[in-house]
C-alpha cells in the first residue's frame, strides 16, 4: 500500500486535471501512467516534472531520443525502481531490447563498482591508496553494443549520481576527448536530474 495515495484522474480537478490530460496526451496514452498519479496530490510538483519531463526527456535537443530514454532507464535501473523502469522500457518501445536493458544494467552496476572504489580514495582522507592498483576488472564498458559515446553518457550520470566526484570528472573528460559536447554533456545530466527526481518522490510517496 502507498504511504500516499495516489490522485486518480476521477478526483483530479483543476490544474491537476489539466496536467493529467497533458501527459495523456503527451505520452499518446489513455491512462495517467502510476508514477504521476502519485504526483497528482502536489499539483506544484505534478506540473513541474510534466515540464521537465516533456522538455527534456521527451523534447528535442543535441541528443537523440534514444539516447535520452537510456539515460532515463539507467538512472531508474540504478535507483531499482520497477515501476520507473518500467515505464521509461514502455515509452522506449523497440527502440531498447530485452538484450540493451540487460547492458544498461551491467554499465550501472560496474559504474557503481568503480565508483564504491574511487570514492574511497577520495574520502579516505589520506594519500595512502593513491598509488595502489585499481585490480578491478570493467571489460563491460568496451563489451556491449552501445557505441563509446552511449558508454561515456551513461558513466557520467551514473557516476554523478553516485556523488563520485573523481569518477565524474574523468568521464566528462573522457567524453570530451570523444567530441560529446558540453551541451550533450548537460543534457544528459539534465535527463538525469528530472528521473532521479521522478524515481525519489515514488520511493518516497509508494
Amino acid at each position: 500500500m502507498s504511504r500516499i495515495a495516489p490522485l486518480t484522474e476521477a478526483d483530479a480537478t483543476d490544474k491537476v486535471e489539466q496536467t493529467y490530460g497533458r501527459l495523456k496526451e503527451v505520452l499518446e496514452v489513455e491512462e495517467v501512467p502510476q508514477p504521476f498519479l502519485l504526483m497528482g496530490r502536489v499539483p506544484a510538483l505534478l506540473q513541474d516534472f510534466y515540464m521537465n519531463f516533456k522538455k527534456f526527456v521527451l523534447g528535442d535537443g543535441k541528443l537523440s531520443q534514444r539516447e535520452r530514454f537510456v539515460i532515463a532507464i539507467a538512472v531508474a535501473a540504478n535507483a531499482c525502481s520497477d515501476v520507473w523502469v518500467q515505464f521509461l522500457r514502455d515509452k522506449a518501445g523497440d527502440s531498447i531490447s530485452d538484450e540493451q536493458f540487460a547492458e544498461i544494467a551491467a554499465l550501472v552496476s560496474t559504474n557503481s563498482m568503480y565508483n564504491t572504489f574511487f570514492k574511497f580514495r577520495d574520502l579516505s582522507g589520506t594519500d595512502l591508496f593513491d598509488g595502489m592498483s585499481v585490480g578491478l576488472r570493467a571489460h563491460v564498458f568496451s563489451g556491449t553494443s552501445f557505441d563509446d559515446k552511449m558508454v561515456e553518457l551513461i558513466n557520467t550520470v551514473i557516476s554523478d549520481i553516485n556523488a563520485c566526484k573523481p569518477c565524474t570528472a574523468g568521464h566528462v573528460k573522457k567524453a570530451r576527448d570523444l567530441d560529446i559536447s558540453d551541451d550533450q554533456i548537460l543534457e544528459a545530466i539534465q535527463v538525469a536530474a528530472v528521473i532521479q527526481a521522478g524515481v525519489k518522490y515514488t520511493q518516497i510517496a509508494g
